[in-house]
């Protein structure tokens, strides 16, 4: 198949390759849980979930509700988290049979009475606690009355104890980051004290799988890592992006000294330029932040570096060292040239560029 014009090619094959790797760093017996939320972080969240169901992963985690819909519509069955459930669309929980992370007293009350409304029984919830990432969670103060409606209320049963970790891809924070798995560790205990079933605990996050083993427990939650970075160099080696983003030269030009080029005349030429015009821009989310030379493409194996403002559906680049012509191809980033080291130039993250490549960038998943 010849693929050309802008385009994300997806590997499947480097996907399972970092599923597998991932799961080797756990224990017999614990489960992971991929993350596919914000369209599987750019990748296209269908096909990256039909391919690990298929793989037989253990369950997969969403942001928001109807991503979970999205995701029962096109026949994953495996068990779906929604990890931000909101107030409003509780009862759709129940009408797909996903479950919700119940993050607050307040929601807990308001679930309870939904689950009876609908007359359930046991159904599945997990609870959420602020361990110190100080974003959503149970404060640790309202554990007993949590414990105390969860082991009254039968139409609801805890399928998992969660928390975030803040800081686990940083070394430098690894007191924090053990004193959040021992608050963690505290709140199972009691838990476990007054609930006479097994329930699951996950905590880690990829940066947490390869760095706190000690911290797996019965399940994990990776997002990052099945799409290839592991925010640290040591395992570059050990896992593959998954995606390699791609356009074309629309037009080569030239500008003498003094010209400028893009809106605001954001370059000014301080000698005679020959630039490439490519089929991209913030519109499909190469964001302005990459501008004035803040990132490089690769066109004909060179770095071509960018000029001035990104437009919303082109920007510009400096070839006139590079022997280029209209129809050629850009590579944005790829395996070789990864989305990490193109945030890295601009101060942001792979995460940001990876979610934020838009629908209109069709996707091609290749074996």
């Amino acid at each position: 198949m010849s693929l050309q014009g802008t385009r994300l090619e997806v590997d499947l094959g480097a996907l399972e390759h970092n599923y597998r790797f991932l799961k080797s760093k756990l224990k017999p017996g614990v489960k992971f849980m991929a993350v596919v939320k914000a369209n599987a972080y750019g990748h296209g969240a269908i096909p990256i979930a039909q391919k690990l169901q298929g793989l037989n992963v253990d369950y997969f985690a969403v942001a928001y509700m109807d991503e979970a819909v999205e995701l029962r519509d096109n026949n994953i069955t495996k068990p779906i988290l929604v990890l931000h459930a909101q107030f409003f669309n509780l009862e759709t929980c129940i009408e797909r049979y996903v479950e919700p992370v119940i993050y607050s007293v307040e929601m807990l009350d308001a679930f309870i009475a939904i689950a009876k409304t609908k007359q359930q029984q046991s159904y599945p919830i997990h609870l959420e606690f602020n361990t110190g990432l100080n974003r959503i969670g149970i404060d640790i103060d309202d554990l007993e009355e949590v414990i105390s409606k969860v082991s009254s209320n039968p139409s609801i049963k805890v399928r998992g104890l969660q928390s975030h970790l803040a800081a686990s891809e940083d070394l430098n924070e690894k007191e924090f980051t053990e004193s959040q798995i021992q608050a963690f560790e505290k709140i199972n205990n009691k838990l476990q004290e007054v609930i006479p079933y097994p329930f699951l605990k996950h905590k880690t996050n990829t940066s947490g799988i390869l760095n706190y083993s000690d911290a797996h427990f019965s399940m994990v939650r990776s997002g990052i890592g099945l799409y290839g970075y592991g925010n640290d160099s040591r395992f570059d080696n050990d896992l593959k992006p998954i995606a390699s983003l791609k356009s074309t030269v629309s037009q080569t030009r030239w500008i003498e000294t003094g010209e400028s080029l893009s809106y605001n005349r954001s370059f000014i030429a301080q000698k005679r330029t020959q630039y490439a015009v490519i089929a991209l821009g913030h519109g499909d989310g190469i964001n302005r932040i990459y501008g004035y030379g803040k990132a490089s493409v690769l066109i004909n194996d060179k770095e071509a570096p960018t000029l001035g403002i990104i437009c919303m559906d082109m920007f510009m680049v400096d070839v006139t060292d590079i022997d280029c012509k209209a129809g050629d191809e850009v590579i944005i980033f790829n395996k070789n040239l990864s989305a990490g080291h193109m945030a890295e130039k601009a101060g942001t993250i792979s995460y940001e560029i990876l979610a934020g490549i838009q629908k209109r960038v069709p996707r091609y998943y290749l074996s």
